[in-house]
């Protein structure tokens, strides 16, 4: 028995060629019909199978709901286990008998670490082991795991505004200096680079790999001047590993990335990089849809960093927290966030010395971030948002171009959402098109969850040209 005739379908119903054509064209009404009828199964037992309600198949098999959700496809897929490519999809994880050998642990939460520079460090390395050492299952379980929120989240970073403690030093002597500092620095700010130029995918190891070696070098006894540069590294690092997991769909580890981002940065005196890993957090509550913890995180940055930060530290926290009145529908405070965003960036000069992690956030920057949440408004009422949303984002993809990595991806995604939303299908679909081949040269996760947004877009219409576009979207989702 193959791995195909594992599931809830009898052998050799899927060589049915009324039922390819109809799983082919993602025709389910009638591909639900005919497994009913010569398959057995019941509408509860198929929407047991792919996550449905029995109401929900009732519905599709009579014609009165469609399935145009990437994801909802993907569950029939596995649940009926239909093999992939009669779906348009890539092979499914389940159709190979590989078994995945046992996984190793994956290390003690980052709350259970005392706000100290030694635990600081003790948690880098702990996180950097299991992370390394990360097999198949392990991957599997950290990709099922719920986010931190609420007090969750919020209690164990109250250690963010106390001072650091005072902590008996290692016994063995370190030997780095100021000089290997520096290039620690250098190499922490390119990875940062590739992370936002091309993602997450096989460059989160990489990352990992060297936060572990400034872990390593903190076990040991440092001259102050070469202890401080190093934890500051390792909150850039660490900031960098977070995103990466995030990117890669391991939302749980990014957290305890973040956290050890914050620490790290705590126990280095950088306020300002604090403040920007909190905004980090809050940018992942958004993704999760849970503005109000989002709220929180941005005025715990404000707080703890206040004095310490430059504008354009300050606006990108504005953008953020611009962000999350948008997520609530509260007007008013996203155009008041906004106007603050703006008017802070104004007064950041080009000559300033501000870190480089904070020198992306620009004018173009700033239009893209403001016509994503335009976008968001404008999926509650576009007719009074989308054209907004449109010009701002055409302004951030004309000032700042291919080179912004998965910025210009997002940015490109969204202005074909903002076509669809006009009803302009033509321009929709040469958008998406775009779109697509610029998701093509880079791994993230984000870029995929918003491909899987805009695809429902491209079922809407039998035409040619979105047939094409959400060929496009299902090609690469399914890779």
């Amino acid at each position: 028995m193959d791995a195909y005739t594992r599931g809830p379908l009898p052998s050799g119903l899927l060589d049915r060629e009324d039922l390819r054509a109809a799983l082919t064209e993602h025709d389910f009404a009638a591909a639900f019909a005919l497994i009913k009828k010569w398959g057995g199964l019941s509408q509860n037992k198929i929407g047991a199978a792919c996550q449905l309600t029995p109401g929900k198949v009732s519905n599709v098999i009579s014609g009165s709901h469609r399935i145009t959700s990437f994801e909802v496809v993907c569950r029939i897929s596995d649940g009926l286990r239909i093999p992939g490519h009669l779906l348009g999809l890539a092979p499914r994880t389940w159709e190979s008998t590989v078994e995945p050998e046992p996984a190793p642990s994956d290390g003690p939460p980052a709350d259970s670490f005392p706000w100290r520079s030694d635990a600081t460090v003790r948690l880098a390395a702990d996180l950097t082991r299991s992370d390394l050492l990360m097999d198949r299952r392990a991957i599997a379980r950290a990709l099922a795991g719920a986010v931190a929120t609420g007090s969750a989240l919020l209690d164990p970073l109250e250690g963010w505004m106390q001072p650091s403690a005072t902590v008996t030093m290692p016994v063995r002597r370190g030997r780095l200096g100021a000089r290997d500092v520096i290039e620690l620095e250098v190499a922490a700010k390119e990875l940062r680079h590739w992370s936002r130029r091309y993602g997450g995918g096989l460059r989160r190891k990489a990352v990992v790999g060297q936060l572990s070696e400034v872990a390593g070098a903190l076990d040991e006894c440092q001259t102050p001047t070469v202890e401080r540069g190093l934890y500051r590294v390792m909150a850039q690092l660490a900031g960098t590993a977070a995103t990466t997991a995030w990117d890669t769909g391991l939302h749980r580890r990014a957290q305890d990335y973040y956290r050890l981002a914050l620490r790290a940065a705590h126990v280095g005196g950088d306020l300002a990089f604090g403040a920007n890993v909190l905004a980090g957090m809050a940018r992942q509550m958004l993704y999760c849809d849970r503005p109000d913890d989002a709220l929180q995180l941005i005025q715990l940055a404000q707080e703890g960093a206040r004095g310490a930060m430059g504008p354009r530290v300050r606006a990108m926290l504005h953008t953020r927290e611009a962000w999350a009145y948008a997520a609530l529908g509260r007007r008013a405070g996203f155009e008041r966030a906004t106007g603050q965003a703006r008017d802070m960036l104004a007064k950041a000069q080009s000559d300033d010395e501000e870190p480089y992690w904070i020198t992306y956030f620009d004018d173009a920057e700033l239009a893209g971030v403001t016509g994503g949440r335009l976008l968001d408004l404008a999926r509650r009422d576009p007719r009074q948002h989308v054209d907004r949303a449109a010009d701002h984002i055409r302004h951030a993809l004309s000032a700042r171009g291919p080179q912004a990595g998965r910025g210009h991806v997002l940015d490109r995604i969204g202005l074909a959402e903002c076509h669809f939303l006009m009803g302009d299908a033509r321009g929709a679909a040469e958008e998406t098109m775009i779109a697509v081949e610029a998701a093509r040269q880079m791994w993230s996760g984000r870029v995929r969850a918003q491909l899987g947004q805009l695809y429902p877009h491209t079922v809407r219409s039998a035409s040619q040209p979105l047939r094409e576009a959400r060929d496009s979207i299902r090609d690469l989702l399914s890779s």
